[in-house]
């Protein structure tokens, strides 16, 4: 796979090509585009005849990065991702989705350069605005934990928490960060949140929504709240495996609506 030099860290960057439209597909906090797959996020796996750019964001899977917490927070993840699309698409419109880091990765790309995107699939956006700062505190917690305990002593809490039902079925992962960078990463996480409500309202592209129930990580509500300020959104809420399953699909519906 080649690699895309950006300032800190070299990015693992995947392009498959098959004509088409420009589709650049993100992944979560700690996961990867590997784990993205074990997990049924790999949505990008229903398309065909686009040109779908895949990659590690910086920290993690095959991507390098710095023990530099600012690296990771969301605006510079957003940096990262403008750059890619001024080398593997310049001058195009692309369609973007991603899930929760993902999220917000595209949505402060899309506030910095609103000619960007034409289209974006929001995958389980994370705690945003007021149910931030309480998920900020367990981000800071967890990297506090993984310095004086070791990363075993988080991986058996975070297994032993409730997984939201639409998920039941998927294996079991831990992160595709190294233990080094886990800390920096949920330091950098912590600093991050959503653009202001008034920024993502001035977002025009068709969006869609998808969010899954009984998840405190990403809840309903921020889902929800970006549909009431983003002016051509809509929501889908899965409850099941089966409903988690026709993800990929939708993608393909929106990613058309280009064609």
């Amino acid at each position: 796979m080649p690699t895309f030099r950006v300032p800190g860290a070299d990015l693992d960057v995947e392009l498959s090509d098959e004509g088409g439209h420009p589709v650049v597909q993100l992944h979560g906090l700690t996961s990867s585009r590997h784990r993205d797959r074990l997990m049924d996020l790999d949505l990008g796996r229903g398309l065909s005849g686009t040109r779908l750019l895949r990659y590690d964001a910086r920290g993690h899977g095959f991507s390098t990065g710095r023990a530099v917490p600012e690296d990771y927070r969301w605006p510079a993840l957003a940096d990262d991702l403008l750059m890619l699309l001024d080398q593997w698409f310049p001058g195009e419109q692309v369609h973007g989705v991603g899930p929760s880091m993902g999220t917000g990765t595209l949505l402060h790309a899309a506030v910095r350069d609103p000619g960007r995107f034409d289209g974006l699939t929001l995958l389980v956006p994370a705690t945003a605005w007021a149910t931030r700062a309480a998920k900020a505190d367990i981000y800071r917690k967890n990297a506090q934990l993984i310095e004086e305990q070791g990363l075993d002593a988080f991986l058996a809490a975070d297994l032993a928490a409730p997984r939201p039902p639409a998920t039941v079925g998927t294996p079991e992962t831990g992160p595709d960060v190294t233990e080094e960078l886990l800390p920096s990463l949920f330091r950098g996480a912590a600093m991050s949140d959503l653009p202001a409500p008034a920024a993502i309202a001035a977002i025009t592209v068709p969006t869609t929504v998808l969010a899954w129930i009984d998840d405190p990580g990403h809840p309903v509500s921020t889902a929800e709240a970006l549909v009431g300020l983003l002016p051509k959104a809509t929501l889908e809420v899965a409850r099941t495996p089966a409903d988690l399953a026709r993800w990929p699909r939708i993608l393909c519906e929106d990613v058309a609506r280009h064609g």
